[in-house]
């Protein structure tokens, strides 16, 4: 069968399981669940947290005045090097210091961050000195780290659609004419481009949505935190989400009962926990995110991770998605193999041995 042809089958097979997963309940009830659970994610804090005090030590009798002006926590000190320390260690958000210099008669001092809600609590708006203005929060690393697992883990896990609708087909002997008419790894290549299709599309409109949901919740300095490593997922996100849907449909194409799924299954499913769990642990332990990030099933977190934090070399990131590549090169050509070796044995679990010996020599 000519290129051509192939390419067409391809096509066919993909529009065809994007109908037919866009005609479901389930699939709008799961995306309606992630926009729901975005809003949320964003207003909730505000509602349930948003009265919680800021504490800023205080030098001098005028910052105090000024912080017991507001519903700010003042912890006075008696020197600035006291107060350093403080905001350093992070047992304060920020200092208030009377200067003399300054137009307003304050400074604020902070460790990186600008500390938006205590300058605002302030009556007039005074000069803020950094620190460290290179260093990243570690709140908000825990926080970039987890959004990033979080998103990766939820749409690499639904990949598992991929699997039932392969199984659904092994079931009602569907596969053996779809077989019949195109090539089987046409139906491979279709599945993953019709999956991946739709989970970027799901979250394109995530994406437009969140600066919405954010200033709704009026958090959108979050959403200028997480900015710098957004350019850096997503071509992660694209590749590593591939490479798991390739195997997500051996996992389905190894069983012929929606019952042995799990078994088949289990392999993938650990390694689309392991960026979750493993990012959101170790997202402070340098090594372990290092390794993290060069490891095909893990690097479309940690990666854009440690960009975000400002780590890595300049070429690091590029071998990362160089490796990440040559993994789902690899992996699509042996889940081709164990597919087109699977899909129409019927029965008990196929074994990979079994599967990769009845695929039809390349």
């Amino acid at each position: 069968m000519s290129g051509t042809s192939f390419w067409s089958a391809t096509r066919l097979v993909a529009q065809r399981e994007i109908n037919a997963q866009i005609r479901g309940k389930s699939f709008w009830i799961s995306f309606g669940v992630f926009v729901v659970a975005l809003f949320a994610a964003s207003i909730l804090p505000g509602v349930f947290g948003g009265d919680d005090a800021h504490t800023v030590a205080t030098v001098g009798p005028e910052a105090a005045q000024a912080v017991a002006a507001t519903d700010l926590q003042a912890r006075p000190v008696e020197s600035l090097d006291e107060a350093n320390a403080l905001v350093r260690d992070g047992e304060v958000e920020a200092a208030v210091v009377a200067d003399r210099s300054s137009p307003t008669g304050l400074r604020v001092v902070a460790n990186s961050q600008v500390p938006l809600e205590v300058t605002a609590a302030l009556v007039e708006t005074p000069e803020v000195e950094l620190l460290d203005p290179d260093a990243v929060n570690d709140g908000v690393v825990y926080l970039v780290s987890f959004a990033f697992a979080l998103v990766f883990f939820m749409f690499a896990m639904s990949g598992m659609g991929i699997a039932q609708s392969v199984v659904t087909e092994k079931q009602t002997r569907i596969v053996e004419i779809l077989a019949a008419t195109v090539p089987v790894r046409a139906l491979l290549t279709g599945k993953i481009a019709a999956f991946s299709l739709l989970t970027f599309g799901q979250v394109g409109v995530l994406a437009l949505l969140t600066p919405i949901a954010l200033r709704a919740g009026d958090q959108g300095v979050v959403l200028s935190l997480i900015a710098p490593g957004l350019g850096w997922f997503v071509p992660f996100f694209i590749l590593g989400y591939v490479l798991l849907a390739a195997m997500w449909s051996v996992a389905g194409a190894l069983v012929s009962r929606m019952e042995d799924l799990g078994s088949s299954s289990s392999l993938v499913t650990m390694l689309v926990i392991l960026p979750y769990f493993g990012v959101t642990f170790f997202q402070n332990n340098d090594l372990v995110l290092t390794v993290l990030s060069y490891v095909p099933f893990s690097a479309a977190v940690a990666m854009p991770v440690r960009m975000f934090r400002g780590e890595p070399a300049l070429w690091e990131p590029f071998l990362s998605l160089g490796l990440l590549a040559a993994a789902l090169v690899a992996c699509v050509l042996v889940a081709s193999r164990l597919y087109t070796g699977s899909l129409l044995q019927t029965g008990a679990r196929v074994r990979l041995g079994r599967a990769w010996a009845g695929a039809e020599t390349p």
